[in-house]
């Protein structure tokens, strides 16, 4: 895939004040293109696809919290000890001059701010996207046994301590035994293909980005379904 246009609007900023742009925040990484995060995806996609001009500033995990306190972006949920926890995507409206965080959050935003732009959550939709967001998160929650331990081979090295550290904390083990095995993988992997059958049965089609470009995992995954999940590799 060519990467040229994860920064087309970004160059048509630079030829505009910087009262019209939007500063989206993204996480870098080690891949063609630097964007990797589904979360932040999400936001850059819908970015594009409303035609706003914006330019992107990298932050790495560690520097996340304290950008988001900066620039006044709210936290996006409670950590288990009652801390708030910032999250990325985070955009920066100077227009407003309003940080929004959470991609739900900004999506609605950039909808009610941007009208003359088409619309990320058509008329009347709402109660369906946010029953589809309740539906879709379980039915595809196995998926992040496999992938989280293979973001510290993606993210830079100003990141990977901090991300091994807090999602280990997290979890309660080391990352990479977080991946499954024997008969537990296989069962793992059984929920998986059935959660991404509710999830290509809901949904028309839409390149999506996908970590599994190559291994093992991703031959098996790439085949189910008659082999519709490799064209939502991109």
């Amino acid at each position: 895939m060519g990467w040229a246009w994860l920064d087309g609007w970004h160059a048509l900023s630079c030829n505009m004040s910087d009262t019209n742009v939007i500063t989206f925040y993204d996480i870098p990484s080690t891949i063609p293109g630097n964007a990797w995060s589904p979360n932040t995806w999400r936001i850059r996609f819908a970015l594009n696809y409303k035609g706003l001009a914006y330019k992107t500033e990298w932050v790495e995990f560690p520097d996340i919290e304290p950008l988001c306190k900066k620039i006044g972006a709210p936290p996006t949920s409670t950590k288990p000890t009652g801390e708030p926890h910032y999250t990325l995507p985070v955009i920066f409206d100077p227009r407003t001059q309003r940080a929004i965080a959470d991609s739900v959050v900004i999506a609605e935003y950039l909808d009610t701010q941007y009208p003359e732009t088409p619309a990320l959550f058509p008329k009347g939709t709402h109660a369906l996207q946010y029953a589809f967001m309740d539906a879709y998160i379980p039915a595809l929650d196995p998926v992040w046994e496999f992938v989280v331990p293979q973001v510290c081979v993606r993210i830079r090295p100003g990141s990977e301590p901090y991300f091994r550290r807090t999602r280990e904390k997290r979890f309660g083990m080391k990352l990479e035994a977080l991946v499954p095995t024997g008969a537990a993988r296989t069962e793992k992997l059984a929920q998986l293909e059935a959660g991404f059958g509710k999830y290509l049965g809901w949904v028309a089609y839409n390149p999506v980005v996908v970590l599994w470009e190559d291994g093992e995992i991703w031959g098996q995954v790439k085949g189910w379904h008659g082999g519709k999940l490799e064209g939502y590799l991109r």
